[in-house]
């Protein structure tokens, strides 16, 4: 995933919007629990907003007002923030997704995914963008990146399943030193119980995922989401019947995949060329 440039956040608007969700919630009789079981969130989301460390999506911002009989406010809210942030808001919504994830499906074939990458790798992925960034951005942009991958580390982890097409293991991105480095970074995360590897090998006749890269997520309450990204955009898909579909494909690229031994097995070969 890869941010656009936009501008920083205005933190103290943030506070502001999170204070006004809190008085309008102890208003109405509810602890931060309570309020989030009623809008399908943990506390900890409801307590993230009313602080400001986590940005009001504006679907929320509606339930919560009719919710709260706010008669608008948080939506207006939302709506007059300045305009927000570091990451685009649909970078957001997949990374609010991610960090909350039972389990994630996710099959790539450009770069290795982000919640795998070491740290010199995802800086040199950043630094290759077109138009590029400033330094200040490329650090902005590879530190969160970096904090993305504490999920896999959790007390309870996700489920996490990766196909990868093997040509993105030949890609010396960043030079050799950063190449050897993420191939080992990659053989010792594939040993997390939580992870499973495979690459999809180059004598493949045809696979299952021609049209491109996507991930498959579960939330907490159980909800299958797709999410696919293009050059200059992204879609989210809850459609049952949309999501099936990428189900299925991703079922059949496991099976047209290497093992999660035989990857590692290419992986240490691979680790024994350099």
């Amino acid at each position: 995933m890869s941010p656009r440039k936009r501008p920083k956040r205005n933190a103290s608007a943030m506070k502001m919007l999170g204070a006004q969700l809190a008085a309008l919630r102890r208003a109405a009789g509810h602890t931060q629990r309570s309020l989030g079981e009623r809008v399908a969130a943990d506390e900890e989301t409801i307590a993230s907003i009313e602080q400001g460390r986590r940005p009001l999506k504006a679907d929320l911002a509606e339930v919560l007002d009719e919710l709260l009989d706010a008669k608008g406010t948080l939506a207006a809210g939302v709506e007059n923030l300045p305009e927000i942030d570091l990451f685009p808001l649909w970078a957001e919504q997949f990374m609010d997704h991610e960090r909350e994830a039972i389990a994630l499906s996710l099959y790539a074939n450009q770069v290795l995914p982000g919640l795998l990458q070491t740290e010199a790798y995802a800086r040199t992925v950043f630094r290759s963008r077109v138009p590029v960034y400033d330094e200040d951005e490329i650090e902005t942009f590879t530190a969160a990146r970096i904090e993305r991958q504490a999920i896999l580390n959790r007390k309870v982890p996700p489920t996490v399943s990766y196909v990868i097409w093997e040509p993105v293991l030949h890609l010396p991105l960043g030079g050799s030193k950063t190449h050897a480095d993420q191939l080992r970074h990659l053989r010792a995360q594939s040993e997390l119980p939580c992870l499973s590897i495979q690459f999809l090998p180059l004598n493949r006749m045809a696979h299952a995922a021609l049209d491109g890269p996507f991930v498959l997520l579960e939330t907490a309450d159980h909800q299958h989401l797709a999410y696919a990204e293009t050059q200059r955009g992204s879609q989210w898909v809850s459609d049952p019947d949309e999501v099936s579909i990428l189900a299925r494909k991703y079922a059949m690229l496991r099976a047209q995949a290497l093992t999660p031994e035989d990857s590692r097995s290419l992986l240490d070969r691979l680790l024994g060329e350099q």
